[in-house]
C-alpha cells in the first residue's frame, strides 16, 4: 500500500520508434507530412557568418531608420488632430459668445 515517493515513477507507455525509409520513395507517412518535398534530392546550405563591425554599424543604421519612420508617423498621426481641435474649441468659444448676445 506504500510506495516509496523517492523512486522516480516509470511511463506507463513506451514511445513508439519509427526507422527510416528504407525505399527511394519514402513512406506514407513522410509524403503526408512533406508532400512532394519528401522526393528531391537536392542540398541546400544556408552559411551563417557573424557580423563585423560594418555590418553591425548598418544593421543599427537600418534599425534606427525604422523606428525614426514609426516615431514619424505616430507624430504625425497626432499633429493631424490638432488643427481639429482647434476648430472645434474656435467653435465653441463662437457659440458661447453668440449665446450671451441673444440672453
Amino acid at each position: 500500500m506504500t510506495r516509496n515517493s523517492d523512486r522516480p515513477e516509470r511511463p506507463h507507455l513506451e514511445p513508439e520508434v519509427i526507422p527510416p525509409a528504407r525505399s527511394r520513395r519514402g513512406s506514407d507517412w513522410q509524403q503526408y507530412v512533406w508532400g512532394s518535398q519528401a522526393s528531391t534530392t537536392e542540398t541546400h546550405r544556408i552559411y551563417v557568418t557573424r557580423l563585423g563591425p560594418f555590418g553591425m554599424a548598418l544593421l543599427m543604421a537600418v534599425i534606427g531608420i525604422v523606428i525614426a519612420v514609426i516615431l514619424l508617423a505616430t507624430i504625425g498621426a497626432l499633429l493631424v488632430w490638432i488643427p481639429i481641435l482647434a476648430l472645434l474649441l474656435a467653435a465653441g468659444v463662437i457659440y458661447r459668445l453668440l449665446r450671451r448676445r441673444e440672453s
